[in-house]
């Protein structure tokens, strides 16, 4: 019986596409974070990317990745970059801020971690095509008193410590609101986390870097 249970799931994950959305659905796509997704918001400040996992032209899985948060004391000591280097620098980061999976969970336990894996391999050509920069850090934020944060890990993100507790209730607002949750961190290339904290970065990354001014002393 488990056999046959694993069987399906991998006959199931080998159908799986995944693609960006497109303008017209956007409707859909939301009503859909407001209605199923925890925080029921579908709302991200900034840059963003939204992506659609299908399978048999059925929606099986929803993404978001837009801006990383401006302030994250586990991040920045992982990171270990001066406050400079993130005001410059925070724009190669980039947050798995909605994750929605439509399934119920039980049946294809797998497909999390195949449709954000799919993710990952093509974020930063996306994220180039679209906003004109790279990307070479993602960061999550799970509430761990509802996930596990299973699929994150098996993707290669690592645990970097909890946050302080408090959400984001306006630019530069925040409130407490006393769930802390775990910060995961995946590097998209190599030494990622060094590189943003180098003094020289790589010249792929540095001319984008030269556009940004601040922070004002």
């Amino acid at each position: 019986m488990l056999k046959e249970k694993a069987a399906t799931e991998c006959d199931y994950l080998r159908k799986v596409s995944l693609r960006l959305l497109v303008p017209e659905e956007r409707e859909r796509f939301d009503a859909l974070l407001e209605s199923r997704h925890y925080l029921h918001s579908a709302r991200v400040g900034g840059q963003s990317l939204r992506y659609v996992a299908e399978v048999d032209g059925q929606w099986v899985a929803l993404l978001v990745f837009s801006g990383a948060a401006p302030h994250t004391k586990a991040r920045e000591c992982a990171v270990q970059w001066t406050p400079r280097q993130r005001a410059r620098r925070l724009c190669f980061v980039v947050n798995n801020s909605r994750f929605l999976i439509l399934p119920e969970r039980q049946r294809y336990p797998n497909l999390a971690s195949r449709v954000l894996a799919m993710c990952l391999k093509r974020l930063n050509t996306d994220w180039q095509e679209q906003w004109s920069h790279p990307v070479i850090l993602v960061e999550s934020y799970v509430d761990e008193s509802q996930y596990r944060g299973t699929c994150y890990r098996a993707c290669g993100f690592k645990a970097a410590g909890l946050t302080a507790g408090y959400g984001r209730s306006s630019r530069d607002y925040y409130e407490e609101h006393g769930q802390p949750k775990q910060l995961y961190l995946r590097e998209l290339r190599p030494r990622a986390l060094d590189i943003l904290r180098q003094g020289r970065l790589p010249s792929d990354m540095a001319r984008h870097e030269e556009k940004i001014s601040g922070p004002c002393p």
